[in-house]
């Protein structure tokens, strides 16, 4: 995924750690590109964690049934 945090159709930004935590923001430059572009998609971050986390969670588990 670092290398694909550029590409506009990979939404590398929306790949974070099983807590919500923004772990991948260093790949980012600067690295609060990544929650830039999380806010403008809505979503709540505070101390580098996304709020409410399990309301925006995809769970491919549940949803490729």
């Amino acid at each position: 995924m670092n290398a694909l945090q550029n590409q506009p159709d990979v939404p590398a930004h929306r790949v974070v750690n099983r807590n919500g935590l923004l772990s991948g923001k260093a790949a980012f430059n600067p690295p609060s590109a990544m929650q830039t572009r999380l806010e403008c998609e809505g979503i709540l971050i505070v101390d580098d964690q996304i709020q409410n986390f399990a309301k925006h969670l995809w769970n491919p588990n549940l949803e490729l049934l």
